[in-house]
């Protein structure tokens, strides 16, 4: 524990300015605080002067002295009481903003294959909740800490030189209480962390539960969605319950063995002060000494419960950023700058470690502006060989190169800005369709924005929206048809101008008309470009330079369209049972759409 939060108070190290002043405010107002009962003792042993026969000694003139004092060094309290509240918060933000922002960052830069096994809903959890914890241990707890430790080293030192042996008296209780605080302690960090993830749960399923909130509708599923977020709920609260349970059973007992010390204060001072060994002030200072000794050692339990709450979020908050991604840039990379467009996959095999292969011995040479189709059933592994050459994940065996340099030992950045993908799993922002097509551009002007628009053939139906380019698509583009969330996905790649093209799926939510004008559009723009498209219409088919027939993770067949048909094998099996009914289909509709075009 104390490992994970000296790192968390690391993040400190930047305003060491301002973590010096908020410590000399904190020890300023603790001077403060402690100076109070001593000239409280002194007004009242010599301003008061109570004297053993019963009469008074004192004068009025020392008890407006030390009001006066007493007033001064509560005032003097109250401003630093603000400016530790205010510089705490100040620190504590600082740091929340920038674990946010690392966390942000870190997740963004992890590859594919950990997206694929985490939830949404835990790492939001993290960004959330599990910050916030850290950060209120950082405003309130580690200063409080501090304070809690100088305070009983100061009072110790005091209590010890107005009277030791009274002080014995209460220090010999400490460790009693230091025993069950820490036992506390030990016992609530496993639960509080189970807590954490708990929390993490509830939040995904509830994330789940919102973004498919239609399907959820759709299959009247909703009393089957609230059982699983209320067990998830549950779950938190049985925790939070049990570790609630152990504070609520140790908090008495430590209440308890502070009370027995005030029944030896009054009872051991109070016979010093009848024989006359000890002050009436004297012992009104011990008492609120006591108390000011008591205040830590009864604040330690909690302390410590917010350090181990802390140190749980924070051990999850790091275990995001101490992950590595699979895909790493090398620092010696190189821009690969603009490319011809000659890719070549030599012996690429990729797998989920050695008992799960997915592709295996790909090889593909690919020459600039050629076309290769990619054909096979669900699970052959054609997407995953496209998600290879954007480095989505690294193969395991082999190699990948554009124009002869491997794509490992080129920058991300310039890799993926000349291969443009249009990915299977549409996904649109919750903004307009100017900002969902300028997304990878955002510099982009308007006439670039229709032009690329105009190729998607979608220009005709956005201007047909009241707001035009200007319209919301809502989140995810719920306000859209697939079609039209797809045409979107591909202007948006064609606005990048890539030169190699990934288009995963791409017209697969369209119909055979709009597939047809789409196909139209994509001639021109195919032109000295390189494209990887997964077929599952003829006309991708038919127009590609190469067909790749995948089955069981390898390449089984590869040709064109006619040598396929002849050889008679896999190919052959698939145009037969998938793809000739769609050749009349397309026929038809191009011949509706030359139609239109001519009228």
């Amino acid at each position: 524990m104390i490992a994970i939060l000296w790192r968390l108070v690391s993040y400190w190290k930047r305003h060491k300015l301002v973590v010096s002043i908020a410590f000399l405010v904190v020890l300023a107002g603790l001077f403060f605080q402690l100076a109070t009962p001593a000239v409280v003792a002194y007004a009242i042993d010599s301003g008061i002067g109570l004297q053993s026969d019963g009469s008074f000694s004192g004068s009025e003139s020392t008890l407006l002295q030390a009001a006066l004092i007493v007033v001064a060094l509560q005032g003097g309290r109250g401003i630093c009481g603000y400016f530790q509240s205010y510089l705490g918060e100040y620190l504590s933000q600082h740091v929340a903003y920038r674990l946010r922002n690392d966390l942000y960052t870190r997740i963004q830069s992890l590859s594919f294959s950990y997206h694929d096994h985490s939830q949404a809903g835990q790492l939001m959890s993290r960004v959330t909740a599990d910050v916030e914890n850290a950060r209120l241990f950082l405003d309130n707890g580690l200063l409080r800490m501090f304070i809690t430790f100088i305070q009983f080293i100061a009072v110790t030192v005091i209590m010890l030189a107005l009277n030791w042996k009274l002080a014995i008296l209460i220090l010999i209780a400490i460790p009693v209480v230091g025993y069950i605080s820490i036992s506390t302690t030990t016992m609530l960090r496993p639960l509080l962390l189970s807590v954490q993830q708990q929390m993490g749960a509830y939040a995904a399923v509830l994330q789940e539960s919102l973004a498919g909130i239609r399907v959820v509708k759709a299959f009247t599923a909703e009393e089957k969605e609230f059982k699983r977020f209320s067990a998830a709920n549950w779950a938190v609260r049985e925790k939070s319950i049990q570790a609630a349970r152990i504070s609520a059973f140790r908090q008495p007992m430590l209440g308890f063995v502070l009370e027995m010390i005030n029944v030896g204060i009054l009872a051991y001072g109070g016979s010093l002060v009848i024989g006359a060994e000890m002050t009436l002030g004297t012992l009104y200072a011990f008492t609120e000494y006591r108390q000011r000794l008591t205040q830590p050692v009864r604040q330690v339990a909690m302390q410590l419960q917010n350090a181990s709450r802390a140190s749980a979020s924070a051990e999850r908050v790091f275990e995001v950023l101490d992950t590595n991604s699979e895909v790493v840039e090398k620092p010696d990379a190189i821009d690969l700058g603009n490319v011809k467009g000659e890719v070549r996959y030599i012996d690429v095999s990729f797998g989920y470690g050695k008992d799960f292969p997915v592709v295996q011995e790909i090889n593909i040479q690919a020459s600039p502006g050629e076309t290769v189709a990619l054909l096979g059933p669900i699970g052959s592994g054609k997407s995953t060989i496209l998600n290879l050459l954007p480095r989505f994940y690294d193969a395991t065996g082999g190699s990948i190169t554009i124009d002869g340099h491997d794509i490992r030992d080129v920058t991300l950045t310039s890799l993926r800005a000349n291969v443009g993908v249009v990915m299977q799993d549409l996904f649109l922002f919750n903004a307009s369709i100017r900002d969902n097509i300028a997304y990878g551009r955002p510099e982009a002007t308007q006439e670039e924005i229709i032009a690329a628009a105009k190729i998607a053939r979608l220009h005709d139906f956005i201007m047909g929206l009241p707001e035009q380019y200007d319209t919301w698509v809502g989140e995810r583009g719920i306000t859209l048809s697939g079609g039209q969330k797809q045409r979107i996905a591909i202007a948006r790649t064609l606005l990048l101008d890539p030169r190699i093209l990934v288009l995963d799926d791409s017209t697969s939510s369209v119909d055979m008309e709009t597939e047809y004008l789409i196909q139209q559009a994509l001639v021109d723009l195919l032109k000295n470009r390189t494209a990887f498209v997964i077929a599952h219409r003829i006309r991708t088919v038919r127009n590609a330079d190469q067909i790749l027939v995948l089955k069981d993770g390898t390449i089984v067949e590869r040709g064109n369209h006619d040598e396929l048909i002849t050889h008679g094998g896999l190919y052959k099996e698939l145009y037969d049972t998938q793809l000739r009914d769609q050749e009349e289909l397309a026929r038809e509709a191009g011949l509706a759409a030359t139609s239109e075009e001519a009228s």
